[in-house]
């Protein structure tokens, strides 16, 4: 096949889990099909378009600013915004130069199939109908959990994106010619919500030799949290952590240690962690498995979310235990107590931490049972063939 795909980053640096699942998607495609590649080349995240030939055959870069969040253009933005009928989060993809692009590479190219990956590019498609929509997540509910979780000011701004978002991702789901979901459960939201019948789902995948853990590891903290740390999820997440349970954990284990690894954690994060020796904030690492490799547990306390976290399958497939929120492993095939603990109460999450901490043989066998789970399971061929399978019977450009 001759494949159209358009997003609006490269994958590389890799840091997010929706520039994961692509990646390993698009290898696995690159290898037996001829995928042409549209995406902003954004020169804050270097090397992007220097890799692109790992997963495409040819590559589109286009020009287009992306102002940082918390910057003074971030800010005019979302001022702006405000008098948009659209989302922020989409308003700042759309592009002119993209949506041109877009029409032409359609116009000249005769592609066998078209992918829309995630909403934010679908407002530079002129025609939905002729794409598959890639939805990593439903954006809407994201936006509805952190109203829910946010202040009095807070809870207003994001209530209102998320009536914007719920009207712009419902029409972008119903004009796709496909849309597929990465679990049962977003798909089954975005039917309830956005009257979706044109859908399928892929399962979450993880790459089992890159997560191997060698012969020897470097022991390092007690727990580990793994995440892009400007993503609102995420930020909600670790907060809560070190508001609500990391302080129930200390009181009964007081030298238990915290790494909080991922790219851009805020100053305000730092800051309150500042002569604390038990926290760890790395900011971005070129290599996320030696801190999962030197972990006893990973915790993934999130709140809010969509999708499928794929912080929690790496985490298997590097052997190491997991304690995560019900919304944390939403959509993923685990099985609580057998191959992951879940707790959505402060205490109850403290207490299975510190359980755990203390029985080697329990994180053994947990880890054990996650591991066979995910490697019978879930590799990212099987997920890759899937999508292929939707791509050959789908929509045509």
């Amino acid at each position: 096949m001759k494949i159209l795909w358009v997003k609006t980053d490269f994958l590389h640096p890799t840091t997010r889990g929706g520039q994961i699942r692509t990646l390993e998607i698009l290898r696995r495609l690159h290898t037996r099909h001829e995928i042409h590649y549209v995406a902003f080349d954004n020169p804050a995240f270097p090397g992007g378009l220097e890799r692109a030939s790992e997963y495409s055959t040819r590559a589109y870069p286009l020009s287009h600013e992306v102002p940082a969040r918390g910057s003074l253009k971030f800010a005019g933005q979302m001022m702006a915004n405000l008098f948009s009928g659209l989302p922020l989060p989409v308003s700042r993809y759309r592009s002119e130069a993209m949506r041109h692009k877009i029409d032409e590479l359609l116009a000249l190219r005769n592609f066998d199939a078209a992918v829309c990956d995630f909403i934010f590019p679908a407002p530079n498609f002129a025609d939905l109908t002729r794409c598959v929509l890639f939805q990593h997540n439903v954006e809407a509910v994201i936006w509805q959990r952190m109203a829910e979780q946010a202040g009095a000011l807070r809870r207003a701004y994001f209530g209102l994106q998320s009536r914007r978002m719920l009207a712009c991702e419902g029409k972008a789901c119903r004009e796709a010619g496909h849309v597929i979901a990465v679990s049962e459960i977003d798909a089954a939201r975005m039917r309830e919500l956005f009257g979706v019948t044109r859908i399928s789902v892929i399962p979450t995948g993880v790459d089992l030799d890159y997560f191997a853990p060698p012969a020897a590891v470097e022991p390092g903290q007690d727990l580990v949290f793994v995440g892009s740390m400007d993503w609102m999820p995420n930020i909600d997440g670790v907060n809560y952590f070190l508001d609500e349970i990391f302080p129930r954990i200390t009181a009964r284990r007081p030298a238990t240690t915290l790494a909080i690894v991922g790219r851009t954690p805020g100053a305000d994060l730092r800051a309150r962690v500042v002569g604390d020796k038990r926290i760890t904030i790395t900011g971005t690492v070129p290599d996320v498995r030696p801190w999962l490799w030197g972990a006893r547990l990973s915790v993934v306390p999130l709140r809010i979310g969509g999708g499928t976290r794929l912080k929690i399958y790496e985490a298997m497939g590097a052997r190491l235990p997991v304690i995560s929120t019900s919304v944390g492993a939403e959509g993923l095939a685990v099985d609580p107590p057998e191959n992951i603990r879940l707790a959505d109460d402060p205490e109850a999450f403290a207490r299975e931490c510190t359980n755990l901490l203390g029985d080697e043989a329990e994180r053994s066998r947990m880890a054990h049972a996650a591991y066979a789970m995910v490697s019978q399971r879930f590799s990212w061929e099987h997920v890759a063939r899937e999508f292929e399978r939707i791509l050959e019977t789908g929509p045509r450009p």
